[in-house]
């Protein structure tokens, strides 16, 4: 029952993400293909390698190692475009990328979940990708379809809506450590290391690779933040309803999505106070 529920709630939050999404934005971006796919890419290479390699040197249980993978191959996080914003990155390359990668993740997450972590646990790819287009994908279109016809509303709507979206995903992951209460001794510093490095790695590469592609600053911001943050929100839905017998499968991303908001209000701050007050980055690349 609970991990239907959640499914549903997290389903809502997506749905609550469409509906402010900047359609605009979105738009003009998707212009410019050659950045956006050089981006995505980027997220669906870095990460799922990154996580594959840290539980490779790590020994522990496989519901847990199977769980950082799901998380690694998780698209990007939706909060991503806020904390975008926020840092003084590109904006519309922020929304553009993970509305991409989030369309492409019911092909490309549960293949690359197989792929890397077959060998861990049973994995049925066909009900991961219904699952993700239920509870990610239809959501979101419907969001942003609905979201030209709410007329006077639409201001009101875009106010409410992060807030009921953010506080699904607390809710979501704290069932996800509630469901695991007996198994809490399982987080032991090996997984707090791993959620870290994962973190930190997926933030420096994004950067560093942004600077190879030739992006300029408001756009390496965004690329670093796109690949270090991950939807650890979507990773705990799937895992809660894909590994029922193993609850224990959520638990890395409910750590990941508490390490993310603390790293991204972190960073977020350092590079408001570095940067000074500016306009926010919303053109595409040259």
């Amino acid at each position: 029952f609970y991990p239907s529920l959640f499914a549903f709630m997290f389903a809502c939050t997506m749905f609550a993400l469409g509906l402010v999404l900047e359609y605009d934005d979105l738009t003009t971006t998707l212009k410019h293909p050659k950045q956006i796919g050089l981006g995505v890419l980027t997220q669906y290479l870095v990460m799922p390698t990154l996580a594959f390699l840290l539980i490779t040197f790590v020994d522990m249980p496989a519901p847990i190692a199977l769980g950082f993978l799901i998380v690694g191959c998780a698209p990007g996080a939706m909060a991503s475009n806020v904390i975008v914003y926020l840092a003084g990155g590109a904006v519309a390359f922020s929304i553009a990328m993970t509305t991409v990668a989030t369309f492409l993740s019911p092909l490309l997450t549960p293949a690359l979940v197989k792929w890397l972590g077959g060998s861990l646990l049973d994995i049925d790819l066909v009900a991961m990708m219904v699952t993700i287009i239920k509870t990610v994908v239809a959501p979101l279109a419907l969001g942003m379809w609905l979201q030209r016809y709410l007329g006077k509303f639409n201001k009101t709507v875009k106010e409410i809506a992060p807030g009921f979206a953010a506080l699904a995903i607390i809710l979501i992951c704290s069932y996800a450590v509630a469901a695991n209460k007996e198994r809490i001794s399982l987080i032991t510093t090996e997984m707090i290391t791993i959620v870290i490095l994962l973190n930190a790695l997926g933030y420096l590469l994004g950067w560093y690779l942004a600077k190879l592609y030739g992006f300029d600053h408001g756009h390496r911001i965004t690329l670093s933040i796109e690949i270090g943050m991950q939807n650890a929100g979507m990773g705990v839905v799937l895992a809660l309803s894909q590994f029922k017998d193993t609850p224990e499968t959520a638990l890395p991303g409910a750590l990941f999505a508490v390490w993310c908001i603390l790293t991204a209000a972190g960073a977020t701050a350092y590079l408001r106070h570095r940067n000074g007050p500016q306009t926010q980055t919303v053109q595409n690349l040259p």
